[in-house]
């Protein structure tokens, strides 16, 4: 299965490229200045501010998010199908989706299931296709994440997510079908309860899970994907056939983010919970030095690399590759962004640079749905809509 899995995308893989062989650019440009506040083809707009109310019941919580995000929800749902479709014609894996997943929506920790049916209800779609839609993250996310500390001791964390890949190609606008519709549906979520902020996060409209997120005035933290062949889809399979001991990824930094009083306890419970995928998380504190990378596999951590300020290590950088590997060469995004922030140095890292980054070419690229900017410190969380006109990488 896994073998099959890796030569079909090798083969997909190989079939994008050369559609975009007269098209694609340098995988590398000059470090890009200026973009900072937002403007130009790549800043598509402002995202919206929700709040969820964590003190209603959990049934209720997204009712308003989802009512005036409904038709979109449904666009990328129906686009999810016709791609499932296009693989299995027979209609059987739609016809699982619809039947099957339902039946575990029990098996889903408290009180996640409950707001996924709230969503589904909320919608007027059915369960198990948003049930699915929760799932995706665990295995199809490629993102960049930095946290980087200016010589005063600020500290700034910030995000490139990137999603869709393998996820409908189109050939004549050179742009992932997925992603495309995906962007109608970022928002930024306020989480209070009693009247008072919990967290923020930016997010996607009926995904109760967070890749991205804000504690106020205590942490930052944001999850990527981590490639293995002890993949995601093994856990959701796991899963789905009775085997429960581990925590869905985006579930575990919710609750981090919802429960979690300090980074070294946040750091504590990132590198040790058991999870169904291997991921990187992202953590940043409200102090000089408190930042990290927590490189995990499923059931252990394999390493952490920590902001140093006294050896020079101002900044700690995460694409999709164990740290201390080098990065497939057709998806270089590390080297890239560590040449603008070399560039930058500590003196003048801010949100304009690290921003400025975050828009040059492979780190933006066609799969990049939104970028976040947060400092911990001033308890500043801010998101834009990101495109990247052709021609651009498509990863």
């Amino acid at each position: 299965m896994v073998r099959l899995r890796m030569f079909s995308s090798l083969l997909l893989l190989g079939y994008i490229v050369g559609s975009l062989a007269q098209d694609v650019p340098p995988y590398t440009e000059d470090c890009r200045s200026g973009t900072y506040p937002p403007n130009g083809p790549t800043f598509l707009g402002n995202i919206e501010w929700y709040t969820v109310n964590l003190d209603q019941a959990p049934h209720e919580r997204w009712q308003k998010l989802i009512s005036d995000k409904k038709a979109p929800l449904a666009s990328l749902l129906q686009a999810i199908k016709n791609l499932a479709n296009a693989f299995f014609p027979s209609g059987k894996l739609v016809e699982i989706v619809d039947k099957v997943l339902p039946s575990l929506i029990g098996t889903l920790p408290y009180p996640y299931g409950d707001e996924i049916k709230g969503i589904a209800d909320a919608a007027g779609l059915p369960l198990g296709e948003i049930l699915m839609y929760n799932i995706f993250y665990e295995i199809f996310t490629v993102c960049t994440s930095v946290v980087a500390e200016d010589t005063s001791g600020k500290l700034y964390h910030a995000r490139n997510l990137d999603f869709g890949l393998f996820l409908g190609w189109d050939v004549k606008n050179h742009t992932w079908a997925v992603t495309e519709l995906l962007r109608p549906l970022v928002v930024n979520v306020k989480f209070q309860r009693n009247n008072k902020t919990v967290f923020v996060s930016t997010s996607f409209a009926g995904y109760v899970g967070m890749l991205t997120g804000m504690k106020p005035g205590i942490f930052t933290l944001t999850m990527n994907e981590r490639y293995s062949l002890d993949g995601g889809y093994i856990g959701v399979l796991e899963w789905i056939l009775g085997k429960r001991d581990g925590m869905w990824m985006s579930f575990l930094t919710r609750s981090v983010l919802e429960n979690g009083t300090s980074y070294e306890e946040s750091k504590t419970l990132l590198s040790k919970t058991k999870i169904l995928a291997p991921a990187y998380f992202i953590l940043g504190g409200n102090k000089s030095g408190e930042a990290c990378v927590i490189t995990r596999a499923r059931d252990s951590c394999l390493d952490i690399w920590d902001l140093d300020i006294p050896k020079g290590r101002w900044y700690v950088l995460e694409t999709n590759y164990d740290h201390w590997k080098a990065p497939l060469p057709v998806d270089d995004r590390r080297t890239p962004a560590m040449k603008c922030l070399n560039k930058t140095g500590q003196k003048s890292v801010s949100f304009a640079t690290i921003y400025d980054m975050l828009s040059t070419k492979p780190v933006l690229n066609k799969l990049t749905t939104y970028t976040t900017l947060m400092s911990v410190s001033e308890n500043t969380l801010e998101a834009y809509l990101r495109n990247c006109p052709s021609p651009c990488v498509p990863w």
